[in-house]
C-alpha cells in the first residue's frame, strides 16, 4: 500500500514539474512563436509585411516588379524618409499605389510603416556609394515636406499643376536624352512606349520625375547620368521631360472626353 502511494505521488509529482514547465515544452504539431498566427496590426517582421503589402508590385525581392525597384541604392538615396512615410501612407490617387495607412483606411499601423522604412533603409540602402554626388531634387512641387504622415497631400491635381517644367523645352530635352530608346516621338522604340495614355493614366507626375532621375536599373533603363554618356541631365532638364510627359497625359484626358461628349450614346 505504501509503496504505491509513493509511486502515485511520484507520478504526480512529476506530472506537476511537466505542467509548471511545460511553457518551454513543444509539443508534437504546436506551433513554433515566428509561426504562431498574428492578426495584421501585430506583425512586426519586415519580411512578412513587405512580402504580404510591397511584393506583388515591387518584386518578391524589391527588383523585377511593374512598380518602381525599391531594392535600388540610388533610389534609397534619392527618396527621403518622409517621401516614403507619405507614399505608404496615403498612397498615390489615380495611380494603382494604395493608401496602407490605418488612418487613410488601409491595414497598417504607423510603427508597421516605420518598420517597412527601416528595413529598406537596412537592406537595400549603401548611402556611401552617392558621397559628393548631387542628387536632382525629389520634388520640386514640395510633395515630401510635411511631416505629418497622415496629411493627404499627395493628390494628383496639385502635383501635377504645380510641375515648374517647360513642355516645349522638354521636346528637345527629350530627343537629345529619351529619343534613342523610346522613339523620336515617344511612341515606341527599344524600350517602348511612354506617351501610352494607358500608361500616364497610371503614374504620377512625381513617378515620371522618380524614373527619369533613376532609371530602373532592374530593367536596364539608365539614371539620369547616363543616358547620354558623359553629359548628365541638369535638374531644368528634368523638370522639362516630366512636363512634356505630364502634356501628353493632358491632351490624352482632353481627346478622350471630347470623345465621349460627341458620342451619339451621350445624352443630350
Amino acid at each position: 500500500m505504501m509503496r504505491t502511494l509513493r509511486i502515485g505521488l511520484s507520478v504526480v509529482s512529476i506530472f506537476a514539474i511537466f505542467i509548471m514547465g511545460g511553457c518551454n515544452i513543444r509539443l508534437p504539431g504546436q506551433p513554433t512563436e515566428a509561426e504562431r498566427w498574428r492578426a495584421p496590426a501585430e506583425v512586426t517582421d519586415f519580411n512578412q509585411l513587405y512580402t504580404q503589402n510591397c511584393a506583388g508590385c515591387h518584386g518578391a525581392s524589391g527588383r523585377l516588379g511593374a512598380a518602381q525597384s525599391l531594392n535600388d541604392s540610388l533610389y534609397q538615396s534619392f527618396v527621403t524618409d518622409d517621401a516614403l512615410r507619405q507614399v505608404i501612407s496615403n498612397g498615390r490617387v489615380r495611380t494603382s499605389m494604395p493608401a496602407y495607412s490605418q488612418h487613410a483606411g488601409g491595414s497598417l499601423t504607423d510603427q508597421q510603416i516605420e518598420l517597412l522604412i527601416k528595413g529598406m533603409r537596412d537592406r537595400w540602402s549603401r548611402p556611401d556609394d552617392f558621397k559628393g554626388l548631387e542628387l536632382p531634387p525629389y520634388s520640386v512641387a514640395g510633395m515630401a515636406s510635411s511631416k505629418d504622415p497622415h496629411s493627404a497631400v499627395n493628390s494628383d491635381s496639385s502635383l501635377n499643376a504645380s510641375q515648374p517644367g517647360d513642355a516645349a523645352r522638354g521636346a528637345a530635352a527629350y530627343q537629345t536624352y529619351c529619343a534613342s530608346c523610346h522613339g523620336a516621338n515617344g511612341e515606341g522604340g527599344s524600350a517602348g512606349s511612354i506617351v501610352d495614355p494607358n500608361f500616364l493614366n497610371m503614374v504620377s507626375d512625381q513617378g515620371l520625375r522618380t524614373t527619369v532621375v533613376v532609371g530602373r536599373s532592374d530593367l536596364g533603363k539608365p539614371d539620369w547620368r547616363s543616358d547620354l554618356p558623359g553629359h548628365p541631365m541638369s535638374p531644368k532638364e528634368i523638370d522639362d521631360v516630366v512636363a512634356w510627359l505630364a502634356m501628353h497625359r493632358q491632351i490624352a484626358e482632353a481627346t478622350a472626353r471630347e470623345g465621349v461628349e460627341s458620342s451619339p450614346l451621350q445624352p443630350k
